[in-house]
């Protein structure tokens, strides 16, 4: 295990969080978007709520087979993202006859975010942000603590 395994894990999941407030920056951004993009019958959509997945880092079986049967242990390598995914929760129909994008019947279709989710989906993120840069400052300081040990 290289001396530097915590950095590396630390700065994994900043840049991974780092994507994540991102886009739950371009959800609120785009919660009012009645034209985002154009579906297959040319006609324009509500913006579409986006979300990230993570995964480990390093997944193969075989990775860690080769690591338990070296002798070396060593936990995970950090995270990725592995997709960006699309909500698929159904547009909201809100009422309004002089709206643009309204239909026949006067409702127009909005996008399917939701601000107070957001706000608590960016709350977490700046949680698990900062955990890891106390993270990361923590094994800085170990490392200068670490370096001191030979004066």
């Amino acid at each position: 295990m290289s001396i530097f395994h915590s950095i590396n894990t630390s700065a994994s999941a900043l840049t991974s969080q780092r994507l994540r407030m991102d886009t739950i920056s371009s959800n609120i951004a785009n919660a009012e978007t009645t034209r985002a993009t154009i579906n297959e019958n040319g006609e324009y959509e509500p913006y579409r709520r986006k979300m990230v997945v993570f995964e480990q880092n390093e997944q193969r079986f075989s990775s860690f087979l080769r690591r338990a049967s070296s002798g070396v242990h060593s936990s995970g390598s950090g995270v990725r993202v592995s997709e960006i995914v699309e909500d698929d929760e159904p547009f909201k129909l809100v009422f309004n006859p002089n709206h643009p994008d309204a239909n026949e019947e006067g409702y127009v279709q909005l996008p399917n975010v939701d601000p107070l989710k957001e706000m608590v989906d960016l709350m977490s993120t700046t949680r698990s942000y900062e955990a890891n840069v106390t993270s990361l400052n923590a094994t800085k300081s170990m490392l200068m603590k670490a370096l001191e040990i030979g004066k």
